[in-house]
């Protein structure tokens, strides 16, 4: 560990120790912060797991559906089913506040859904396909949601940890070395002075006597 550059005197000595207090509190402050977010970040993870399998499988299924009308249906007629919204949807943006980390939240409020095509030019597996796809819309937007949260709470997770390692590992050894060599240098210097009063003592003592 390395010495800090400071005057080895008793004011220095209580700057430091106090400095140290400091560190130390900070520093669990930061492990707790740590084992906090890392707690939500699994748990939030095994959502997005969840939520990313269950979106996954009924896209899927959705997208075959389509894929079943563009066999079934002429080119033209299934771009000009979907060229109009099935329904509108109202997105609200907000924040909230984890371990201090503004995430995002996405709220979804979405309309009925309206049929913008005749059915004679169209076939069947189309409305099931553009319903599947309209219920599918809020688990979507949910599942950005958690994954920009996790992608955040990921890099704070990360600074918080680099900020935890520089105090233990850096700062801290670095104050105790300090004030340890500091105290020494105290305890030498006041034995010094001690010996030099004694042979001040002596040397006095030993003037009476001749005189």
């Amino acid at each position: 560990m390395a010495l800090m550059n400071v005057n080895p005197t008793r004011m220095e000595l209580t700057r430091l120790k106090n400095r140290l207090k400091t560190a130390v509190r900070g520093h669990k402050l930061l492990k707790d912060k740590r084992d906090e977010m890392m707690r939500r970040f699994v748990l939030l993870i095994r959502e997005n797991a969840r939520l990313r399998q269950e979106v996954e499988k009924k896209l899927s299924g959705a997208l075959g559906e389509f894929a079943l009308c563009r066999g079934l249906m002429e080119p033209e007629a299934l771009e000009d089913a979907v060229l109009y919204p099935a329904r509108t949807v109202d997105v609200t943006l907000g924040s909230q506040n984890i371990m201090s980390v503004d995430v995002p939240t996405i709220q979804v409020t979405a309309g009925e859904v309206k049929q913008s095509y005749g059915f004679a030019q169209t076939s069947a597996q189309l409305d099931g396909a553009i319903a599947n796809l309209a219920e599918l819309l809020p688990e979507l937007v949910k599942l950005a949601e958690i994954e920009k949260t996790c992608n955040m709470l990921a890099d704070e997770i990360e600074k918080t940890r680099r900020r935890v390692n520089a105090l233990e590992y850096v700062m801290i050894p670095d104050l105790n070395d300090t004030i340890r060599f500091i105290t020494m240098k105290l305890d030498e210097n006041e034995r010094g002075a001690t010996t030099r009063l004694m042979k001040v003592k002596d040397m006095i003592a030993q003037r009476d006597q001749v005189s």
